[in-house]
C-alpha cells in the first residue's frame, strides 16, 4: 500500500472521531507538493468560516515551505480572531504532525487560537 492510501485511511479514521461545531469548529489542513491550505469549518451547518492558503502570502523562491506554512497559520489566526473564533479542533488530515503542519499549527496558536 502506498503512502497516499495510508494517509487517506488515517484521514477517514480521524474524521469519524472529530467534527466541528458552532462553539468549536474544525481547523482542516491540506498540504500539496507546492502549497498549503487551511480552513476553519463548522460541520453542523457545512460552512467554511474562514480560510487561508500559501498563494495569498509572498511566494519568494528563497523562502522555505515551512516558513510559508507559518505565515499561512499566522494569517489564519488573525482572520479567526476577526471572526471571534478562539478554540478549534485540529484536523491534520492524515498527515504527520511535523514540518509544515507543525509550523502552521504553532503559528496559529501564537495568534491566540487554542486547540
Amino acid at each position: 500500500m502506498n503512502s497516499h492510501k495510508k494517509r487517506l485511511i488515517r484521514k477517514i479514521r480521524t474524521r469519524k472521531k472529530i467534527s466541528g461545531t458552532e462553539n468549536r469548529p474544525r481547523l482542516s489542513v491540506f498540504r500539496s507538493l507546492n502549497h498549503i491550505y487551511a480552513q476553519i469549518i463548522n460541520d453542523e451547518s457545512g460552512n467554511t468560516l474562514t480560510q487561508a492558503n500559501s498563494t495569498e502570502v509572498t511566494n519568494d523562491k528563497k523562502v522555505t515551505k515551512t516558513k510559508i506554512a507559518a505565515e499561512v497559520g499566522k494569517l489564519l489566526g488573525e482572520r479567526a480572531k476577526g471572526k471571534k473564533i478562539t478554540t478549534v479542533v485540529f484536523d491534520k488530515n492524515g498527515y504527520k504532525f511535523h514540518g509544515r503542519i507543525k509550523a502552521l499549527a504553532d503559528s496559529t496558536r501564537k495568534e491566540g487560537v487554542q486547540f
